[in-house]
């Protein structure tokens, strides 16, 4: 543990007392009160706590989070609630990792210290893509953000190559295993490329034991992770040393995208569970494939739906189509999903 003690902007404990682990995450929506477009607090609160109890760890401010809708200040928010939240839940041992992603290397810096003092225990920092132009074709610069990010941020630092948010800019394997080889406060990378040979190849050398003796982390309590940025590859990335995924649909069915992480990593030793595993993921990698289409407003109409809150985007982003809405709780993938989180959520053991 550093000597300067970052602390949680809660309760005062560490961060450092909790630890990341291989497993499934969810990028966690901000929810708007109707009309003002003010905070949902109450919901959001709700919302961490239903997914948390599921085993799966929160992400708040990210690209589900309408992160580049919300002021700095609606961020320290929007952590604070969620660390009080799992506190009073008695889940004050799951992490938080915010998103820190912002134009310049200076305010996500600023963010990272912000997002830090309100009781984040990582960040996850995308590439700013608005000079794309410049930065795609220039490797040593974006080294440099990365590099300078992590050293001076006070938490562990997340990678976040996602090319669709980036103005296209796709962080190579190369690069990434550079990356985390010389910088120990890097944490991990989130691969929303979709790339399942680019995630099979950073493993190679960051899964190996080898890795974690010969680049330690500054804090060891969060290795470098490679997590799938969709759900939908979660058994090859598995059998590739990979460590779970960030997925927003782990929001709809957190219980079914959590049995699935299971038995995928049990199958790794136990190839009779393999059958179970492919089952799973097939209803699941379906049901990303639709769902996914709908975006954010969707994902909201589906969490109305199902648990009575979700709400509405902020604008300029538009609500789902009513017509949409209802053909998406009809599609057969969706049928399929929410059966199987309803008998999964039911269960104890696979």
């Amino acid at each position: 543990m550093p000597s300067n003690g970052v602390t949680n902007g809660t309760n005062g404990a560490s961060h450092f007392n909790r630890r990341l682990k291989p497993g499934i995450f969810a990028p966690i929506p901000t929810f708007f009160l109707p009309n003002s477009e003010d905070l949902d607090l109450p919901s959001l609160a709700a919302h961490v706590v239903r997914t948390a109890t599921a085993g799966v760890g929160p992400l708040v401010s990210g690209s589900m989070g309408e992160a580049h809708h919300l002021s700095h200040s609606e961020r320290v928010q929007v952590i604070k609630t969620a660390r009080h939240a799992l506190d009073e839940a008695g889940l004050s041992e799951v992490p938080i990792i915010a998103g820190a992603g912002a134009g310049s290397t200076r305010e996500t810096l600023e963010l990272c210290n912000e997002a830090a003092g309100a009781g984040a225990d990582a960040v996850i920092v995308i590439t700013s893509g608005y000079f794309a132009g410049v930065l795609a074709g220039h490797k040593r610069a974006i080294k440099a953000f990365y590099t300078e990010v992590s050293e001076r941020s006070p938490v562990p630092v997340m990678i976040y190559n996602y090319p669709g948010a980036a103005g296209g800019i796709d962080i190579d394997s190369d690069t990434i295993v550079e990356l985390a080889s010389e910088c120990p406060n890097l944490c991990g990378v989130k691969l929303t490329c979709g790339n399942v040979g680019k995630l099979t190849r950073i493993c190679a050398t960051v899964s190996e034991s080898a890795f974690s003796s010969n680049h330690p982390r500054k804090i060891s309590s969060y290795p470098f992770i490679v997590l799938g940025g969709f759900i939908d590859f979660l058994v090859p990335s598995t059998f590739a040393n990979g460590h779970g995924a960030i997925t927003g649909l782990a929001n709809v069915a957190p219980n079914a995208i959590v049995r699935l992480f299971q038995v995928a990593a049990a199958a790794t030793s136990n190839p009779s569970l393999l059958p179970e595993a492919q089952r799973l993921q097939g209803i699941i990698a379906n049901a990303d494939f639709t769902i996914a289409k709908a975006g954010i407003a969707g994902t909201k109409f589906l969490l109305d739906k199902l648990y009575g809150y979700g709400g509405l985007p902020r604008k300029p982003l538009p609500p789902i189509d009513a017509d949409a809405a209802e053909a998406l709780w009809a599609h057969p993938h969706t049928v399929a999903l929410v059966a199987l989180e309803r008998e999964v959520a039911g269960k104890t053991s696979f």
